[in-house]
C-alpha cells in the first residue's frame, strides 16, 4: 500500500500572535501562527491612491481612513508553534522570535534582509531522559515567556523544568556599531535548566508562570497547585492553589525564592504581570480576580457566587458583575487598564483602581462590545487591538476612550456603595464634552501632579476594522452541487462538485462553502473558429473636446461606458467588433483587417488607439485612422508592449525598436516618432517588456546614513520604499519621512520610547511613478532599463534558471563592451532555458507590490520584489544599480500540457491543431477590476487565476473547468460589467462574469454562511439538492433529571441571585437551500432536552415510491445525556423531505419536512449508515440491521461491538466500525443468509477519530485517524502470518499530519484532464482519492500511487530533505513519523509520501533538479510529470 499526502489548503485557524519589529526597528509588524503556518502583516492605514487603471488620485481624501492587515510574508514551518515571543536583543537590526516546538525544543530565528526570508540563529533542544521523569509520553507543551526588561526568556518543559534563556547586555545600545563590536560573541548565552521540583515549595503541576515588571534581576512567578482538587471535592479541600516568585541570579547561576504565598482559590489557571508603575500580578480564577503584589496585603473580588462557596480566600463582591473567566484572554492596553475577551467573545475593559500608594483596591468593568471567540490577543500599535482565533474570523479591532468623566478619589467613602453611583453617572455623561477632559486625562495617564491620586474611569467603544478568514474547526464536511453552474460546463465526465464544512463555534458558528476551481457565470458564447489573439479597447473622444479639464475627466466616462471595441486576430486576417448594447463587425474602419494583429492598446490616456500588425503601426483615434507607420525590422513584428508613452517593439528574430507617441501642435493631434536607444542588440533578445512603478522601490538611492539618529528612513519591507530618483531633490525630506518620529536607536527613557512607538504605523507617502523596460537575451542575462534615459540600471544573469533569489549581478558583465564576456559564454547559451515571455506587474493596494513573471520553457516562474538595503558588511557595487531583489515564489503550478504516449505524436505531427496558438502569444494577461478585483490571467493547457487585493496574500485559483484556454481579455459592457472573455480549445468565445457571491481573497474561493450557532453535522439531500444541518445553541438550565427514576422527571434547583447556572445544548435540524443559503421555511426539526444528535446521515433505504426502488432519508441518531446516574438512551429519527406546491410568493417553501420515523431505542444511537437499502446503526454495544416498511423498523441482523462506534462506513456489504478506544473493525453482511459477522480488527489500541475506506482498483484498504493527529493505513491480508488467518488488520502504512481530521470523504479519481481532450487511462476509473479536513481548518488528500511512482518519489523526497533549508531547524521527516501515545514495540510503516516535500522539487532551480534528478536515476521531466499526474487526478472542486 503506497500513496501520497498532501495538503491543498492550509490551516487557517491563528493561536498566537505578537506585535514586534519583524523587519527593522523602523516600522512594526504583527506575527501570527497557526499550526505550523508563521504570517506576518502590518497595518496599513494607507487610502488608496492609485486607481485599478493606473490613474493617481489626486484630489485629497478625506473620507475616515481605513486601516487593514496587509499580509507581507508567510513561512510554513516543519512542526506545530505551541508558543511564540518576540525578543530585543543587543546590536540587532530587528527583533528575533522565539519559537517552541514538541516535546522540548526552541528555535531563535529572525528576517534575514538578504534573501528575504527566515533564518535561524540558534537551537537549543532539551528532550534528554533525565528531564521526562520517567514518563514515556509527554502532555505539558513548552510555554515561552520572555523578560519585560529584554534580559532573559524562559521555557517551561515538561510541567517541571524551567529553562533560562539569557541574553548578554554588555554593549551600550547608543554605540551604532554594535554588530562590528560583537563579531565573536552571540548575543544569547547558553542556557541553563532549573528543576522546580528539587526548590524549597516542591513546585509541580505548574499552572502559569510570567517575568514581572519592575524588579532588579528578572523574577519569574509561578502558579501552582501542589496538590489538586476539583469541583465535586471541594467541600473537603479547597484553596488549593500557591504561588513563588523566583529572582535569577543569570551570572551566579542562583535563583532564591523571594516570596511566596499559599492558599489561593482551588480554580486559578492564569497569572498577567500589571506593568509598572503599579507592579504586582493579577491572577485569574473561574470565579474570583486577585491582585498579589509583594509588600501590600492582597485584594481579591468574587465574580459570581460559586466563589463565595467555594473559597475561603477574602473575597470583595463585585457588584453589578456576574460571569466566570474560565479560558479568559486579557492583554494591557496601557499601565492600568486590560482589555478580557470572555468564553462568550464578550470584551470588558478591566480599569485597576489605585490609591496614593500605588495599591490596587478596587477592579472596574466595563462591557464595550461583543466580538469574536478569542484564542490569543495582542494590542497593536496605539488604539488597536488584534484578536486571533481558533474557532472564528480573527480580527482587528480600533477602539476609542470614550471618558465618562469620574474621577475616583483616593480617599472617597466605603468601597461598595460608589461603584453603583459612579456607573450611573458614567451613563449619564457618556455624550458630554470630551474635550474638558483630556487635559485632566493626560495628566492622570501619565501621573505628572501628585496632589490629584485618583484613577479616571472611561468607557470604550470597538469597531471592526479588518479580518482574516477562517473555516476551522472543519467538524464535518459534504459534498455537493453548486447551485448556480453555467449550461456550457454541464457535459463533463466528472462531477462537479462543491464542498460545504461546518465552521466555528457558537456564535461565530457558520458554513464555509469552499470551491477550489473558478467557475464564471457564462453571459453568452459564439463560436469563431481560428482566432488566436484578442483585445479589448475604450474608445477616445472627439477631437473638439480637447479641454484640458475635459481631458482629466474623460477616463472615468469611458471607464462608465465600456470598452468600445474588440480585436481579434487570427493567424493572416484580423476582425473588429465594435462593442455596445450589442455586438456588431465593423467593415469600414481605421483598423488594418486584411493582416493578422500583433497587439492593440490604448495610448496616450485612452486617447488614442494603436494597433501593431507585421509589418506596421496604426495610430487611431476612435475609428479614424491618423498615422500608419510602415516598420521594418528585418522579420515580422512579433511582440508589442506600452508604457505610455513609449511603445516598444521586438521582431521575429530579436531586433528591438522604440518609439515615443508625441503631441504634435501643427495638426493638433499626436503622432508617434522612432526614439534612439542605444541598447545593445547582440546578445539576441528573447523577449521584452516594460513596467511602470508605483512601488517607490525601483531606486538607486541609498538612504540617508543611519547616523542620524533622530530620523531613520522609512524602509518598509515588501512596500513602498519612499525613495527617489536624482530628479527631483528639493521635496525629499517630505518624500523620505512624511512627518513621522521613529524609534530611535539609543536607550531612552521608558515613557519617550512608548510615545514614539505609537507612531510605527507608517505614514502614507506621495507616490512617484517612474517607468522600466525589461529584457531578456538569449544568454540568459535579464537587463533593466530606466525610461526614458534607456540607462542601463540592473543585471540579473541566467535568469531562466530560476534560482530562488535574483541578485545583481553588477555592471561587469555589461554585455555591450565587447571583451568582458566570460570565455565559455557559447556553451551556456545551449543550456539556457528559453525564456517565451516576461511581464512585471505592480499588484496589491496602490500597486506597490512588483512581481515579475516569466514564462520559461513549460514553466512560470513567479519572484516578488524586496527592497535590498546595503549594510556594513556588504561590497554592493555602487553606482545607479537599483537598490532591489527577487525572491522566488513557491507557487506549484505544473501548467504544462500532459503528454500522451509517443506512438500517437508521429502520426499528429503533420496537421497541427489550428486552435492551439503560436507560444509567443501573451498568455500573462494582466487585468484590472474584474469584479472588483485584479491580478493576472495565466492562458494556456490548464489557466489559472492569480489575485491580489490590499490584503497582501497571493492568491492562485485553478480554473480547469473549460479546458485549455488560448487567450482572455477584461471586458465592461452594459451587458456584462466587469466582465472578461476568453477562447477556449473549441473555439468558442465565452462572455462571462465572475461570480461575486464568492470572495476570491482567500487560500480557496469561499462563501461564509453565518449561523450564529454551533453547526455539528451536515449532509446533502441528493433528491431535493438540498443540505440537511444539525446545529445546536446553549441556554441556561435551573433543571436536572431526578435521579432513580425511570420516567424523565425534572427537578428545579433555585439558587442565589448571582449564581451561574449550567448550560444546556438544544439541538435542532434545519434544511439549507444551496441557491440562497437561506433556511426554507417549516423545515426545522427540535430535539428534546438533553438530547444530543450523534450522527446525520442522506440514507438510501428501500422504497416503493421510486424506480430504483431506493429513496433518500435524513435519518439522524440521537442520544440522551442527563449525567452518569440515569439510564443513556437514544431515538433513532428519519425524515422524508417532500415536495408541496410552494406558498406564492415564497418559492422556497416548496420543499417540506414529513416525520417518518422516531422512535426510543434500548441504548444512545451512536452511527448510523445504510446498506443495500437497509439502515445500520450503532446503538450502545450492538451494531443493528434494520430494514424499514409502513413507516417502522424491523430487524434484520445484530452483532455485538467493542466500546463505542462513532462511525460506520460502508462499501457494498463490507462495513467498517470505527471505535472510540479500540480502532476499528471489519464487518460482512450476508444479505441473502441475514447474517451480519465479524471478519478482523485492528487488535492495537488506537483513539480513531475518523474512518474511511481507500480504494485502488481491486485493492482495498482502509484509513483510520487519531487522537495524536496521525493517519493510519490498515489492510485485510488473510495469507499474511501476522494477520493470523485474516482475524487482524495488518498496518500498511503511517504518518503524522500535525491536526486532528475529523472527517474524511472520497471521491472517484478525476477522468478529464483540462488540457487535453482524451480520457485518462481506466486504470483511474476505480481509483478513488481520499479527502480529509482537519479541525485547524486545512484540507488535504491521499491518493493510492503504484509502487514504481512511490519508490521514485521517495527518492526524491528523502533528497528534497537535504537540498532545501528548513525553517527553525526543524527535521521534516520527525514532523511527519507516527507519534504514540504509550511505546510502541513495532516499527513505523512510513508508506506515505509528503507531498509538501516534493511538490518543493518545483521551487528549485534548474540545476538543482537535473542534480535531483541525476541522483535519482531518472529525468526532470518524469518527476515533474508523477507530480502533475496527482495534481489533476485530484483536482476535484
Amino acid at each position: 500500500m503506497h500513496c501520497m499526502y498532501r495538503q491543498i489548503h492550509p490551516p487557517t485557524g491563528i493561536e498566537h500572535c505578537v506585535y514586534a519589529h519583524f523587519f527593522s526597528w523602523e516600522e512594526k509588524n504583527l506575527i501570527i501562527a497557526g499550526v505550523n503556518q508563521l504570517h506576518v502583516y502590518r497595518l496599513n492605514s494607507e487610502p488608496e491612491r492609485v486607481r485599478p487603471d493606473g490613474q493617481l488620485v489626486t484630489e485629497e481624501v478625506t473620507t475616515e481612513k481605513k486601516t487593514r492587515l496587509e499580509c507581507l510574508a508567510s513561512y510554513s514551518l516543519h512542526g506545530n508553534i505551541q508558543s511564540l515571543a518576540a525578543v530585543k536583543l543587543v546590536g540587532a537590526s530587528r527583533d528575533v522570535l522565539l519559537l517552541s516546538f514538541l516535546d522540548a525544543k526552541l528555535s531563535v530565528v529572525e528576517y534575514d534582509p538578504s534573501t528575504h526570508d527566515l533564518k535561524t540563529c540558534s537551537l537549543h533542544q532539551f528532550e534528554e531522559p533525565e528531564l521526562k521523569g520517567g514518563h514515556s509520553s509527554n502532555i505539558h507543551l513548552p510555554m515561552i515567556r520572555a523578560d519585560p526588561d529584554g534580559r532573559c526568556a524562559g521555557m517551561l518543559i515538561y510541567g517541571t523544568h524551567l529553562v533560562v534563556l539569557p541574553f548578554r547586555k554588555d554593549v551600550l545600545l547608543d554605540d551604532l556599531d554594535a554588530h562590528t563590536g560583537l563579531a565573536g560573541k552571540s548575543p544569547i548565552m547558553s542556557s541553563y535548566t532549573i528543576d522546580l521540583k528539587k526548590m524549597d515549595g516542591k513546585i509541580f503541576n505548574i499552572l502559569d508562570f510570567q517575568f514581572l515588571h519592575g524588579y532588579f534581576e528578572p523574577t519569574v512567578f509561578i502558579l501552582y497547585e501542589p496538590l489538586a482538587t476539583w469541583a465535586g471535592r471541594v467541600a473537603v479541600r479547597t484553596d488549593t492553589c500557591c504561588i513563588v516568585a523566583i529572582s535569577l541570579n543569570i551570572q551566579q547561576k542562583v535563583h532564591p525564592i523571594i516570596w511566596s504565598q499559599t492558599s489561593l482559590p482551588y480554580d486559578c489557571f492564569s497569572v498577567a504581570a500589571v506593568p509598572k508603575p503599579i507592579g504586582g500580578v493579577l491572577i485569574f480564577a473561574v470565579n474570583s480576580l486577585l491582585y498579589l503584589n509583594q509588600s501590600v496585603p492582597p485584594f481579591g473580588v468574587s465574580l459570581n457566587s460559586i466563589a463565595e462557596a467555594s473559597s475561603q480566600f477574602p473575597l470583595k463582591v463585585q457588584e453589578n458583575v456576574q460571569f466566570t473567566l474560565d479560558c479568559a484572554r486579557y492583554e494591557f492596553i496601557s499601565s492600568d487598564r486590560l482589555v478580557v475577551s470572555l468564553k462568550g467573545g464578550e470584551l470588558y475593559v478591566l480599569t485597576l483602581v489605585v490609591d496614593g500608594m500605588r495599591c490596587v483596591r478596587e477592579f472596574y468593568f466595563d462591557r464595550a462590545a461583543s466580538s469574536v471567540l478569542t484564542t490569543c490577543m495582542c494590542l497593536c500599535s496605539e488604539g488597536y487591538l488584534f484578536l486571533g482565533s481558533r474557532l472564528g474570523n480573527s480580527l482587528l479591532l480600533k477602539y476609542v476612550e470614550k471618558s465618562s468623566g469620574t474621577i475616583i478619589e483616593s480617599d472617597e467613602k466605603p468601597a461598595g456603595v460608589p461603584s453603583k453611583k459612579r456607573r450611573l453617572e458614567g451613563h449619564e455623561q457618556l455624550a458630554s464634552d470630551v474635550s474638558e477632559i483630556e487635559n485632566v486625562d493626560e495628566l492622570e495617564v501619565y501621573g505628572v501632579i501628585d496632589n490629584q491620586p485618583g484613577t479616571l474611569i472611561s468607557s470604550y467603544s470597538f469597531e471592526v476594522c479588518d479580518n482574516i478568514w477562517n473555516i476551522a474547526p472543519c467538524g464535518h464536511v459534504a459534498m455537493g452541487e453548486p447551485a448556480f453552474l453555467s449550461e456550457e460546463y454541464s457535459s463533463h465526465l466528472d462531477p462537479d462538485l462543491e464542498l460545504v464544512t461546518t465552521s466555528g463555534h457558537g456564535k461565530n458558528g457558520a458554513l464555509s462553502v469552499l470551491q477550489h476551481s473558478i467557475r464564471p457565470q457564462v453571459v453568452t458564447t459564439f463560436s469563431l473558429s481560428g482566432c488566436i489573439d484578442m483585445w479589448t479597447v475604450y474608445s477616445g473622444t472627439d477631437p473638439d473636446e480637447e479641454n484640458p479639464e475635459g481631458k482629466s475627466s474623460n477616463p472615468e466616462k469611458m471607464l462608465l461606458e465600456g470598452h468600445s471595441f474588440l480585436v481579434l486576430s487570427k493567424r493572416d486576417s484580423s476582425m473588429v467588433l465594435q462593442t455596445g448594447k450589442e455586438i456588431n463587425e465593423l467593415d469600414h474602419s481605421g483598423f488594418s483587417t486584411q493582416t493578422s494583429t500583433v497587439y492593440v492598446d490604448n495610448i496616450g490616456d485612452k486617447q488614442y488607439i494603436l494597433q501593431v500588425t507585421p509589418a506596421s503601426m496604426r495610430l487611431l483615434e476612435g475609428i479614424k485612422q491618423i498615422q500608419h507607420i510602415p516598420v521594418d525590422l528585418g522579420s515580422s513584428i512579433q511582440s508589442c508592449s506600452v508604457c505610455d508613452p513609449y511603445v516598444v517593439l521586438m521582431g521575429a528574430e530579436g531586433q528591438m525598436m522604440i518609439f515615443v507617441l508625441k503631441d504634435d501642435t501643427l495638426i493638433g493631434g499626436a503622432r508617434l516618432t522612432a526614439s534612439k536607444t542605444s541598447i545593445p542588440q547582440k546578445p539576441r533578445i528573447v523577449a521584452v517588456t516594460t513596467y511602470k512603478d508605483f512601488s517607490g522601490m525601483f531606486t538607486s538611492e541609498t538612504p540617508k546614513s543611519a547616523n542620524t539618529v533622530t530620523k531613520i528612513e522609512q524602509i518598509k519591507p515588501a512596500e513602498k520604499a519612499p525613495l527617489f530618483t536624482p530628479g527631483d531633490i528639493d521635496d525629499e525630506d517630505e518624500l523620505l519621512y512624511g512627518d513621522t518620529s521613529i524609534l530611535n536607536t539609543s536607550d531612552k527613557k521608558a515613557n519617550e520610547e512608548e510615545a514614539q512607538e505609537k507612531n510605527c504605523m507608517p505614514k502614507s507617502k506621495e507616490i512617484k511613478v517612474t517607468s522600466w523596460l525589461l529584457i531578456s537575451r538569449e544568454n540568459g542575462q535579464l537587463e533593466f532599463y530606466s525610461i526614458p534615459e534607456f540607462k542601463l540600471v540592473y543585471t540579473i544573469k541566467s535568469f531562466p534558471l530560476g534560482q530562488r533569489t535574483l541578485v545583481d549581478s553588477g555592471p561587469q558583465f555589461d554585455t555591450s563592451k565587447p571583451g568582458t564576456l566570460p570565455e565559455k559564454q557559447p556553451s551556456t547559451a545551449g543550456e539556457m532555458p528559453l525564456v517565451k515571455e516576461i511581464q512585471m506587474f505592480g499588484l496589491g493596494h496602490n500597486k506597490s507590490r512588483p512581481y515579475l513573471m516569466a514564462r520559461v520553457d513549460e514553466d512560470l516562474l513567479i519572484y516578488e520584489v524586496f527592497p535590498r538595503m546595503p549594510t556594513a558588511g556588504d561590497n554592493l557595487p555602487t553606482g545607479d544599480c537599483l537598490r532591489i531583489r527577487f525572491k522566488k515564489v513557491a507557487h506549484s503550478l505544473i501548467l504544462r500540457e500532459k503528454h500522451l504516449q509517443a506512438k500517437k505524436k508521429e502520426d499528429e505531427e503533420e496537421p497541427p491543431d489550428e486552435n492551439i496558438p503560436p507560444d509567443h502569444i501573451q498568455q500573462l494577461r494582466y487585468f484590472e477590476d474584474i469584479s472588483g478585483y485584479s491580478g493576472v490571467f495565466i492562458c494556456g493547457p490548464y489557466p489559472h487565476w492569480l489575485f491580489m487585493t490590499s490584503k497582501g496574500s497571493l492568491r492562485i485559483h485553478p480554473m480547469g473547468i473549460d479546458g485549455w484556454i488560448t487567450c482572455f481579455a477584461p471586458f465592461n459592457n452594459v451587458n456584462c460589467p466587469k466582465g472578461f472573455l476568453y477562447f477556449n480549445r473549441k473555439s468558442d468565445l465565452c462572455i462571462c462574469v465572475l461570480p461575486t457571491h464568492v470572495t476570491y481573497d482567500a487560500p480557496w474561493p469561499i462563501r461564509k454562511v453565518p449561523l450564529r450557532c454551533t453547526p455539528h453535522l451536515i449532509t446533502y439531500h441528493n433528491e431535493s439538492k438540498l443540505y440537511a444541518v444539525v446545529t445546536s445553541i446553549e441556554e441556561s438550565t435551573n433543571k436536572f433529571p431526578r435521579v432513580m427514576s425511570d420516567d424523565r422527571e425534572w427537578d428545579y434547583v433555585e439558587r442565589p441571585d448571582r449564581f451561574i447556572y449550567p448550560l444546556m445544548s438544544k439541538y435542532t435540524v434545519q434544511l439549507f437551500t444551496p441557491s440562497t443559503w437561506e433556511v426554507i421555511p417549516d423545515t426545522r426539526y427540535d430535539c428534546e432536552d438533553w438530547e444530543h444528535v450523534t450522527c446525520l446521515e442522506n440514507a438510501q433505504l428501500k422504497s416503493e415510491g421510486t424506480i430504483s426502488g431506493l429513496k433518500g432519508f435524513v435519518t439522524m441518531g440521537t442520544a440522551y445525556c442527563m449525567g452518569e446516574d440515569v439510564v443513556a438512551r437514544g431515538r433513532i429519527i428519519i425524515l422524508d423531505v417532500i415536495e408541496v406546491v410552494p406558498e406564492p410568493g415564497l418559492p422556497l417553501t416548496k420543499n417540506k419536512i414529513k416525520v417518518v420515523y422516531d422512535k426510543e431505542q434500548k441504548g444512545p444511537v451512536s452511527a448510523i449508515s445504510y446498506l443495500n437499502g437497509l439502515l445500520v446503526t450503532a446503538i450502545g454495544q450492538k451494531i443493528y440491521i434494520w430494514s424499514l416498511k409502513d413507516d417502522d423498523l424491523s430487524g434484520v441482523a445484530f452483532i455485538d461491538s467493542l466500546i463505542y462506534i462513532h462511525s460506520l462506513r460502508i462499501i457494498k456489504s463490507i462495513i467498517i466500525a470505527a471505535d472510540v478506544l479500540k480502532s476499528i473493525a471489519l464487518y460482512r453482511f450476508q444479505e441473502d443468509l441475514r447474517v451480519l459477522s465479524f471478519v478482523s480488527r485492528d487488535i492495537k489500541a488506537l483513539e480513531s477519530y475518523a474512518a474511511e475506506f481507500m480504494v485502488d482498483g481491486e485493492a482495498l484498504n482502509f484509513v483510520v485517524s487519531d487522537r495524536n493527529k496521525n493517519v493510519v493505513i490498515l489492510g485485510y491480508l488473510p495469507e499474511m502470518r501476522e494477520s493470523y488467518a485474516g482475524s487482524r488488520l495488518i498496518r500498511r502504512a503511517d504518518f503524522n499530519v500535525g491536526s486532528h481530521i475529523n472527517t474524511m470523504f472520497r471521491v472517484r479519481c478525476k477522468l478529464e484532464d483540462p488540457s487535453t481532450k482524451t480520457k485518462n487511462a481506466a486504470a483511474v476509473e476505480n481509483k478513488h482519492v481520499t479527502y480529509f479536513a482537519t479541525l485547524d481548518g486545512s484540507i488535504g488528500y491521499l491518493l493510492p500511487i503504484p509502487e514504481k511512482v512511490f519508490r521514485r518519489q521517495q527518492m526524491l523526497q528523502s533528497s528534497m530533505i537535504s537540498q532545501l533549508p528548513s525553517p527553525a531547524g526543524l527535521n521534516p521527516k520527525a514532523y511527519s513519523a507516527f507519534k504514540s501515545s504509550r511505546t510502541d514495540s513495532s516499527n513505523p510503516l512510513r508508506n506515505i509520501l509528503d507531498g509538501e516535500l516534493c511538490w518543493k522539487y518545483l521551487y528549485l532551480s534548474t540545476m538543482e533538479k537535473t542534480e535531483v534528478a541525476k541522483k535519482i536515476g531518472t529525468t526532470v521531466d518524469q518527476i515533474i510529470e508523477d507530480l502533475m499526474e496527482f495534481d489533476r487526478l485530484t483536482a476535484h472542486f
